[in-house]
């Protein structure tokens, strides 16, 4: 099978079991699918830094948490009707969906240029604690931050609001966050091609090549990292508000492990990997979560397979080695 076909059965899947689960009367398994999908655009996030630029972070739950925070705090001042700040200018909140997702990117965005341009100085295994840290730092300080829940988190009481749609209705949120995965897989599809995708993987491959022919590697790489911090915060609002939710674990580096975890099942640089790593991760949290508390043990299991005898992870081991379609 051709990965072409192998994606558009992957797509198909997603289009028809939520329709499916409409017709059975399961909204719980609607609101699964959601979660696969929104864990899926973070994967996405992440894969441009990644799959393209070969930049492995461990810290890319601060963007996904700094996403989710951008959603709590704009919605729970809204809900209380209590501006954000009074001087020297007014700042309300807001439960409005594409206003909380233009913050959670801008956000996001900042934080990931700041990250970069001092993580990327550094490479290999540096590079990763570095990451790594800031991860944490956000995650402590989330943790004492009693204005906004400190370690207990944040509840809204209703879900954000989206023009023409009730939010609230499963199959409808479904719609939204499917249609958001789209548009990321097509930015990534188009970045990969672009010029700026070539030179990047130029400078992945050797930076030391990349030099010689005029590509600046840390430029390109500052700009993959930013802009996989911004699809990986939008990715942190929709969960944020799938759950109706925000705590400092959204900055757990066990959460910017298991996104690196959704890539390496999928198969890394594939357009896809990161999608069916996301399916797969909720189908054996769903299916072994109720019949062992230690299903990860599997998980880890499928993990080392992959690595030892499937090097371009499922994708790679249906497809084989071909295009990255």
């Amino acid at each position: 099978m051709s990965e072409r076909s192998f994606n558009a059965l992957v797509l198909l899947g997603l289009i028809a079991f939520p329709l499916w689960a409409l017709w059975a009367d399961e909204p719980f398994l609607i609101t699964l699918a959601t979660r696969a999908v929104i864990l899926a655009i973070a994967g996405v996030g992440l894969n441009i830094a990644l799959g393209l630029g070969g930049l492995v972070s461990l810290g890319h739950a601060a963007f996904f948490g700094l996403g989710g925070y951008a959603m709590g705090i704009l919605a729970s001042h809204a809900q209380m009707y209590d501006p954000i700040m009074t001087a020297p200018i007014l700042i309300e909140g807001t439960k409005s969906m594409p206003v909380i997702w233009l913050v959670a990117i801008v956000v996001s965005g900042l934080a990931a240029l700041a990250i970069g341009a001092l993580s990327l100085r550094t490479s290999g295994v540096y590079f990763i604690m570095i990451t790594l840290a800031f991860g944490q730092m956000f995650y402590y300080f989330a943790i004492s931050w009693p204005a906004y829940g400190g370690e207990d988190g944040l509840s809204i009481y209703v879900r954000n609001g989206f023009p023409g749609l009730n939010t609230l209705v499963p199959i409808q949120f479904y719609g939204l966050t499917f249609a958001i995965l789209l548009i990321a897989l097509a930015l990534h599809w188009q970045i990969a091609r672009s010029p700026f995708g070539l030179a990047l993987n130029a400078a992945r491959q050797s930076s030391v090549r990349a030099q010689t022919v005029g590509i600046a590697p840390f430029r390109l790489r500052l700009i993959a990292f930013t802009i996989s911090g911004m699809i990986t915060g939008l990715a942190g609002a929709l969960f944020a508000d799938l759950n109706r939710f925000v705590s400092p674990t959204m900055f757990s580096w066990q959460l910017s492990g298991e996104i690196i975890v959704f890539v390496i099942i999928g198969g890394v640089a594939r357009l896809f990997g990161p999608v069916v790593g996301a399916i797969v991760f909720i189908m054996l949290e769903h299916v072994l979560g109720g019949l062992s508390d230690y299903w990860h043990i599997y998980l880890g299991a499928l993990l080392l397979g992959i690595v030892l005898f499937a090097r371009g992870g499922i994708i790679g081991l249906i497809a084989g080695r071909g295009g990255h379609g």
